[in-house]
């Protein structure tokens, strides 16, 4: 169970209002086995084959030790299916079901408690498994073992290496489900021990391979990257996780406790964003599941991060009597968690300047967690908390050994908005003891982070993030269109707003070359002013500054209008396509609907990066493929290999390139495999000179028809992608052996050449 630190302030010249502690909630669900205990009792009566009754005896024992609610009677029949498939395996010489039996017996005797039992038999099955080359069992037994370990920190070296053992063994056997398992329990354990930079790429691969796979329930591994990016302080990409988990569990109808831990971290991530109201909304919906299911220590931790929204609106007293009330009637075990609520407890007494109460809780918390918080992995959340309180005291020497601690861990984590707090209090001591210049440094600092957290492009975007996952929630809501006639009509109200969009878009692209032509002629005339006012040089260098600012923002504007423009014209030809019935007409709309996100990926990709001209293929290409392959998902087979260089091409380079692979692609996915055959795509790009670069898309399909000549088709997509091979004066060939080969050969350029 994490817990994270942060301080608010309304005035920061006057008061220092308070902080407080949010509480994660850690989900490990344990997996139900599918099984029809009824059906599986008939089968077993009824088999007649040993080996298939062994199997079916442990898929039922399986059953009883997963099944929700453990009851004795339950382990009690699992161990009797147990043995009974055990004295089978042995006697029809059955290894694997034996080493089945061997490994559901450790468990059996795990979750009656008997932790040495289990420990040492299902040491035994790994071994057993390793002796007979069982690959996936015995990383199921590595990863069982892990499980045996309880999340002390002291356990938690123990828990990786098994874990990482286990996911070595089942990437080489080739079990994706298991292997995104682990990795998302590798990255759960990185987020408790608040190390965002290890956890991060192991969910992300995680989600990677569950997606591989088609796997749906991704919410836990959302709802983990959530967390993680909250400990980076990246809200933005938290609150797109924390949204996404929700769509994902919701659409699953996922009322479990993980559904309560969802609805908690996106509530964290809008306190964090001081979007109250919806922190309190997501709180709410938070607890109304944990007491749904009768969790007490759920019921607590969300409690207690509603205290702390009591806190921030200066509620007190009412958040000190929530925490007693809850604690009183929600009673559990678990010295962690108490210490979290003295934590919360003591931070609120130091508010109120109630410092003999505040010291009772410090002395505390130091005595369990260290004088500088370093046991546990708590020390950036209660460094926070113990800079305040010596603040409070003018303990001033050890406020200032604390903050310089805090800041240096801080920095190391990232976390520019705690920095910026630390160093508030720092001005207020420094303020406080007459030490003026140190103070003007330390606030200076606390403007320029808290700056660089909240700025208003990154609420923007947060604030689009939002408007567009409650868009999607009211969607949901809609009925479908009753009126399927007059599709004449749509399809012309519909071009009239594709053309009025083109349209905006060429008046805005003119507005903008106005704008960079008047620009031009201010740097020039600011130019002839230098040279007879040599005095005003630093003066028209920061006027410069500011114009290039100005038009760095205006050509990422320019990007992401057109991006979102081209978006809506692909929104606009789905909804037609719904009202087509013709083939040929569908697949039009949608051969375009291609090729326009072909082109908005372009302009995607500028507006979110810092080089306004030029796009990196490797990753362009990646994304491009992603998106085919995910809309014939559902129809095709077909494998896609990539070896793609990591090459920048301009704009004017880039977006040929692009719609070629989009056609090359689609007609490769659309012909060479028909009749729902297996196949593989092979794309490379490689630089094949100092400026030269080959592009190449290969496929074992059926290749053209005997007598093809490309000179005398009337294929759109050949003809497209010869046209944008000429845009690049490039080489177009085709080799029609063991399925096609296109092959596209182009010098790079680096400017746009304006006669064309």
């Amino acid at each position: 169970m994490n817990f994270t630190l942060y301080f608010i302030n309304q005035n920061p010249l006057k008061v220092f209002y308070f902080s407080l502690v949010l509480l994660f909630l850690s989900i490990t669900l344990k997996a139900q086995t599918r099984e029809n205990p009824v059906l599986l009792r008939k089968q077993i009566s009824s088999s007649k084959n040993n080996t298939q009754k062994t199997a079916l005896l442990l898929r039922l024992s399986d059953y009883y030790i997963t099944k929700q609610g453990e009851v004795k009677k339950d382990l009690d029949s699992a161990a009797i299916l147990t043995k009974e498939a055990h004295l089978l395996s042995v006697k029809t010489g059955d290894k694997l079901n034996k080493g089945k039996s061997m490994f559901l017996d450790a468990k059996i005797d795990k979750e009656r408690g008997n932790k040495t039992a289990a420990f040492s038999k299902m040491k035994q099955a790994v071994n057993y498994f390793e002796t007979n080359k069982m690959k996936e069992q015995t990383g199921e037994g590595y990863e069982e073992l892990s499980f045996m370990y309880d999340n002390d920190p002291k356990n938690r070296d123990a828990k990786i290496k098994l874990k990482e053992k286990a996911l070595a063994l089942y990437e080489n056997s080739g079990a994706k489900l298991k292997q995104g398992s682990v990795l998302k329990d590798l990255g759960e354990l990185y987020n408790i021990m608040e190390n965002p930079d290890k956890s991060i790429p192991l969910l992300k691969e995680a989600l990677s391979v569950y997606q591989s796979v088609k796997f749906k329930e991704l919410q836990g591994v959302y709802n983990f990257l959530s967390q993680a990016e909250v400990q980076k302080a990246d809200y933005e990409e938290a609150l797109r996780y924390g949204l996404l988990a929700e769509k994902t569990a919701e659409s699953l109808n996922d009322n479990s406790l993980q559904m309560s831990s969802i609805y908690n971290h996106t509530g964290m991530v809008y306190y964090y964003l001081r979007q109250n109201d919806d922190a309190i909304k997501y709180w709410k919906k938070a607890l109304a599941i944990a007491k749904k299911n009768s969790d007490n220590s759920y019921i607590r931790t969300v409690a207690n991060n509603i205290s702390t929204m009591l806190i921030r609106q200066r509620k007190f007293e009412e958040a000190i009597a929530m925490i007693k009330e809850y604690k009183a009637r929600y009673p559990i075990t678990d010295q962690e968690f108490e210490m979290t609520e003295n934590y919360i407890l003591f931070s609120t007494y130091t508010i109120l300047k109630k410092l003999n109460n505040a010291e009772f809780y410090y002395k505390i918390l130091v005595n369990y967690y260290g004088e500088n918080g370093e046991k546990n992995n708590k020390q950036i959340s209660l460094l926070r908390s113990f800079v305040f309180y010596h603040y409070q005291t003018r303990n001033y020497n050890a406020m200032y050994r604390e903050a310089k601690l805090f800041d240096s861990i801080a920095r190391k984590n990232g976390n520019d908005m705690l920095r910026s707090e630390n160093h508030l209090i720092w001005f207020k001591a420094d303020s406080t003891r007459g030490k003026y210049l140190d103070a003007i440094g330390h606030y200076q600092m606390y403007k320029k982070l808290s700056d660089s957290v909240f700025n208003g492009e990154k609420s923007k975007q947060i604030n689009s993030l939002k408007i567009q996952f409650e868009t999607d929630q009211k969607d949901k809501n809609i009925q479908l269109l009753t009126q399927k006639g007059k599709v004449q009509e749509i399809q012309i109200t519909n071009d009239t707003f594709v053309k009025y969009i083109f349209i905006g878009s060429i008046l805005v692209l003119i507005i903008f070359a106005a704008l960079l032509y008047n620009r031009s002629r201010l740097k020039s005339n600011a130019n002839k002013k230098l040279e007879l006012k040599r005095k005003q040089i630093d003066e028209q260098n920061e006027q410069l500054k500011k114009l290039l600012a100005e038009k760095e923002w205006l050509l990422k504007e320019i990007h992401h209008r057109v991006k979102n423009n081209l978006q809506i014209v692909i929104s606009l030809l789905n909804t037609q396509s719904a009202y087509l019935e013709n083939e040929d007409a569908l697949m039009a709309i949608q051969n375009s609907q291609h090729r326009m996100h072909a082109m908005s990926l372009i302009h995607q990709k500028l507006y979110q990066s810092d080089n306004l001209s030029m796009i990196d293929m490797s990753w362009y290409i990646y994304e491009l493929i992603s998106y085919i392959r995910e809309c014939y998902s559902s129809e095709k087979k077909v494998s896609f290999t990539m070896d793609i260089d990591k090459v920048f091409l301009d704009v004017s380079q880039a977006v040929p390139m692009g719609l070629i692979v989009n056609e090359a692609i689609n007609n490769t996915v659309k012909y060479a495999f028909p009749e729902n055959r297996k196949g593989e795509v092979i794309v490379t790009f490689k630089s094949v000179g100092k400026d030269d670069f080959e592009l190449i898309v290969s496929d074992n399909g059926v290749g053209l028809p005997e007598g093809f000549n490309i000179d005398e088709t009337e294929s759109l997509g050949m003809n497209l992608m010869r046209g944008l091979t000429d845009q690049l004066d490039g080489t177009f060939l085709l080799e029609n052996k063991s399925g096609l080969k296109i092959i596209i050969t182009f010098r790079k350029k680096t400017e746009i050449d304006i006669s064309k």
